[in-house]
């Protein structure tokens, strides 16, 4: 199933996603370093999204209380319905 999440408190503005049978894929993120979080997509393409989300949430950028990664994580449990 296809997904889109807006983010709040990061350079990113949404993060598009598959979740299939627990398994993330098609990481996309709009917005932000485009370099770093085509990296991220790459790394977390195959896991389960209870991996991920165990990895990168709490992940925190510069003095933000956010991060793209935790904002993935945010996304992951909204999708997952936690």
């Amino acid at each position: 199933m296809e997904y889109s999440y807006k983010t709040r408190g990061t350079c990113s503005q949404y993060i598009n996603f598959e979740l299939n049978d627990g398994i993330v894929s098609k990481v996309q993120f709009l917005g932000g370093c485009n370099g770093n979080l085509k990296g991220i997509g790459a790394l977390v393409e195959g896991m389960k999204a209870e991996d991920v989300i165990a990895r990168v949430e709490g992940i925190r950028c510069g003095m933000k209380a956010t991060s793209c990664p935790d904002q993935l994580a945010q996304a992951l449990k909204e999708a997952l319905g936690a």
